[in-house]
C-alpha cells in the first residue's frame, strides 16, 4: 500500500472529491475522507481546509482539496504553517507545483470543469517528486518559516 492521502470538500467540490478518491484508491493509496459526505449540504470551505491541513502537516503526508474554484480551499490551506497548498487547474501546474515547491495538498476546482481533466492532474502531482535542487529546497523552508 501507498501512503495516506487526506482529503476533503465542501459541498461545491465534493464530486471533484469523490473523483479523486476513486483515482487514489484505485493506484493503492490509503484515503482518509473528512468529509463532505454529500454535495447538498451548504457548507463553508474553511473548515475543511483546515481538517485536511492539520492533518497533512501533522502525518507528514500528502493531501487534495476541492471547493467551487480551488482557490478558496487553497487560501485556507495555506494559512496553516508548513502546508504548501497549490491549485492544480492543469497538468503542468499539478506538476511543477510539486517538482519546485514541494507541494503537499492539491486543490482542485470542482464547478465548471470537465472531470475528464483530473485523472491527468491527479497523475501529475502524485507521480512528481520535489527537486532536491539547492534552490528549491531553499524556497521551500523559507515559505515554511513564514509568521504572520
Amino acid at each position: 500500500m501507498k501512503d495516506i492521502v487526506v482529503i476533503g470538500s465542501d459541498h461545491a467540490g465534493f464530486c471533484a472529491k469523490e473523483h479523486a478518491k476513486r483515482w487514489l484508491i484505485l493506484r493503492g493509496f490509503n484515503v482518509l475522507d473528512v468529509g463532505v459526505t454529500n454535495a447538498k449540504k451548504r457548507v463553508d470551505y474553511p473548515i475543511y481546509a483546515l481538517k485536511v491541513s492539520g492533518l497533512v502537516k501533522d502525518n507528514a503526508c500528502l493531501g487534495v482539496l476541492a471547493c467551487g474554484s480551488g482557490t478558496g480551499m487553497c487560501i485556507a490551506a495555506n494559512r496553516i504553517r508548513g502546508i504548501r497548498a497549490a491549485s492544480g487547474y492543469d497538468v503542468y501546474s499539478a506538476r511543477m507545483s510539486r517538482e519546485d515547491n514541494d507541494s503537499n495538498i492539491l486543490c482542485l476546482r470542482g464547478r465548471n470543469f470537465p472531470a475528464k481533466k483530473y485523472d491527468a492532474i491527479l497523475n501529475a502531482f502524485f507521480g512528481a517528486r520535489p527537486s532536491r535542487e539547492v534552490r528549491h529546497v531553499r524556497r521551500a523552508r523559507q515559505l515554511d518559516r513564514i509568521k504572520t
